[in-house]
């Protein structure tokens, strides 16, 4: 499960790959860690318009997991997009892309220790999109301390792991947008189409940038 990753490219990079038309964002900062429950910038589809805007990272949990729970902090990464509870959110209204330059998952040690590995499609850390899906000002307790809020929220789907993730993390890594072409077909085609990409990018691919930090670079 990858809950943590960074996007520090310019806020101008990201409009330009992601062919955004208008800009409701603010002032974004790099974000050399993003954890769940942060905010942090998508591009998405609103109005028939693709702008770049500001979300927090954690869709609605599914009912059935909040059962004697009292706050929801969100899921953050989306495997079964068969569940009716995610069906709903897989229309073209529904797609964002999430800009990273590199992810992380932790990788078991023998002394039973976590650190995380980073990831990226090179050393330089180019842009890159997460396929995800975002859904607007969402009524939730996402912590008990704040009480009832209504944010836009998002997450990104995830896939079986490609080599170089998967000995590291063999269950999951996330759906990965690389090209023009596929980010067009996340934010335009039928849900049929779309879905195609999920699914892990090529061996060799990705490789690893760095190890044990919370934050990259």
């Amino acid at each position: 499960m990858c809950n943590l990753y960074s996007i520090t490219s310019s806020q101008s990079y990201v409009r330009e790959l992601a062919r955004a038309l208008r800009d409701i964002s603010g002032n974004q900062p790099p974000l050399p860690g993003v954890f769940p429950d942060y905010a942090a910038p998508i591009a998405r589809n609103n109005g028939g318009t693709r702008e770049l805007a500001t979300a927090r990272w954690g869709m609605p949990t599914p009912l059935f997991a909040l059962k004697g729970r009292n706050s929801d902090g969100g899921i953050t990464n989306v495997r079964n997009v068969k569940s009716p509870h995610w069906r709903r959110w897989l229309g073209v209204e529904s797609r964002c892309l999430v800009p990273f330059n590199s992810f992380s998952e932790n990788e078991v040690l023998a002394d039973g220790s976590r650190p995380p590995v980073w990831f990226a499609l090179s050393e330089e850390r180019p842009l890159a999109f997460f396929a995800g899906i975002w859904t607007p000002q969402w009524k939730s307790v996402r912590k008990v301390k704040e009480g009832e809020t209504t944010n836009d929220l998002f997450a990104f789907l995830t896939t079986e792991p490609n080599r170089e993730v998967g000995a590291v993390h063999p269950k999951a890594m996330p759906v990965i947008l690389t090209t023009p072409e596929e980010v067009e077909t996340w934010m335009t085609a039928p849900a049929e189409e779309a879905l195609k990409l999920q699914r892990p990018l090529p061996d060799g691919a990705l490789q690893i940038v760095a190890r044990g930090q919370k934050k990259d670079p």
